[in-house]
């Protein structure tokens, strides 16, 4: 049995062109985590799909029982894979994410999805706290421009920042073509 997770983070409906909080370019970073997803059922690796509940029913996005919490199509889970439910930015606080890789006895773990700045940052983080291996598949992951004292920062050197951040302590850091190519 594979000793790799595919995780597939938030990529749903409200993050998409039509959503209450779309991020720029999801739709190129959903077909590529639909590339990956794809390979790994072939491979037979563990496929984990993290979804976003917000807690409470009046939340900006993500709220329970609408169309934009549900997982987008073009990545949606196929009968018996793993589906964690979170309610925090990482999909490890609050959630079992840990002891289903650990029972699953995966070693490595492959990380896609969105906010890239944000739950994709966090779990990658934590899981090499945890002791995996992490590899993030950039062009799978989305995130959006980000202002600051005034100042707006445009998605693309968001995504720069936060992948040149991961790639220097915390995980391998590639395409999806590449990765696919190993």
């Amino acid at each position: 049995m594979s000793k790799t997770a595919l995780i597939v983070i938030d990529l749903q409906n409200d993050y998409f062109e039509g959503g209450k909080f779309p991020l720029h370019k999801t739709e190129a970073a959903a077909a590529n985590a639909a590339r990956l997803l794809e390979a790994a059922r072939r491979k037979g690796d563990l496929v984990v799909h993290v979804q976003h509940v917000s807690a409470e029913a009046d939340a900006p996005f993500f709220a329970p029982g609408t169309e934009g919490v549900e997982i987008h199509p073009s990545v949606a889970p196929k009968d018996g894979e793993l589906k964690i439910v979170k309610q925090q930015i990482n999909a490890f606080l609050g959630t079992d994410l840990k002891a289903k890789l650990d029972e699953a006895g995966i070693e490595s773990v492959t990380i896609t999805g969105a906010m890239s700045h944000m739950c994709v940052d966090a779990a990658t983080r934590a899981a090499s706290d945890y002791g995996y291996t992490v590899t993030v598949v950039h062009d799978a992951t989305a995130t959006l421009d980000l202002e600051f004292v005034g100042e707006t920062t445009p998605a693309e050197q968001v995504q720069t920042a936060m992948m040149s951040a991961l790639a220097f302590a915390y995980a391998r850091v590639v395409s999806t073509d590449d990765y696919l190519a190993a």
